[in-house]
C-alpha cells in the first residue's frame, strides 16, 4: 500500500486530520521530525478525533534515519506547488511514498533531492499560494486508490445515499 510522509508538520489540526484521513483509508503516516508540536497534543488529538488507534503512524528523528531504516522500495513522490507534473498524468505504484513538506516551509532541499518524483495540485487562481496541507494529502491520496484500485475499490461497497 502506499504511505504519506510528513516532513517537519508544524501544525497539530492539519496532522490530526491528515491522521484521521489515513485511519480511514488504512494508509500508514509517518512523521519525520521535528514537528511543530507533541504528539500528545489537544489540537492534534480533537482532529483526529477517536480514530488515533486504527491510525498505522511511524515518527522517525530525521530524514536520514527515515530513508534506512523504513524505504526499503518504492518511489519517493514529492508534491510540490513549484512542480511541473500534474497529479493525476502521474501513474501511481501500490510502493509509493507520498512526501508533503511542512505548511510554512515546505518540503527541504536535502528531501527533495532524494525524491523520485514531483507532482503539483493544479491552483487556477494565483494570487492562492498553496492548498491546506490536509486537504492536499487528501486530494493526492483519493487519486492514487482511484488509479490502483478503482474496479476493486475499497470503497465501492459504500452506499453514497442513506
Amino acid at each position: 500500500m502506499p504511505a504519506v510522509v510528513l516532513v517537519h508538520p508544524q501544525i497539530p489540526p492539519n496532522t490530526g486530520n491528515i491522521a484521521r484521513t489515513c485511519a480511514a483509508t488504512q494508509t500508514p503516516l509517518h512523521l519525520i521530525e521535528p514537528l511543530g508540536f507533541e504528539l500528545s497534543d489537544r489540537y492534534l488529538k480533537r482532529a483526529g478525533l477517536d480514530y488515533w488507534p486504527y491510525v498505522t503512524l511511524y515518527c522517525h528523528p530525521d530524514w536520514p534515519t527515515f530513508l534506512k531504516t523504513t524505504r526499503t522500495a518504492g518511489r519517493l513522490v514529492a508534491f510540490e506547488p513549484s512542480a511541473q507534473q500534474i497529479y493525476w498524468d502521474f501513474i501511481f505504484a501500490e510502493s509509493d511514498w507520498l512526501v508533503f513538506g511542512s505548511e510554512p516551509a515546505g518540503i527541504p532541499a536535502d528531501v527533495l533531492a532524494s525524491c523520485d518524483a514531483f507532482l503539483k495540485i493544479p491552483m487556477w487562481q494565483p494570487a492562492v499560494r498553496s492548498l491546506n496541507l490536509s486537504a492536499s494529502v487528501a486530494i493526492a491520496l483519493m487519486e492514487v486508490y482511484r488509479q490502483l484500485f478503482s474496479s476493486s475499490s475499497p470503497f465501492s461497497n459504500l452506499n453514497a445515499a442513506k
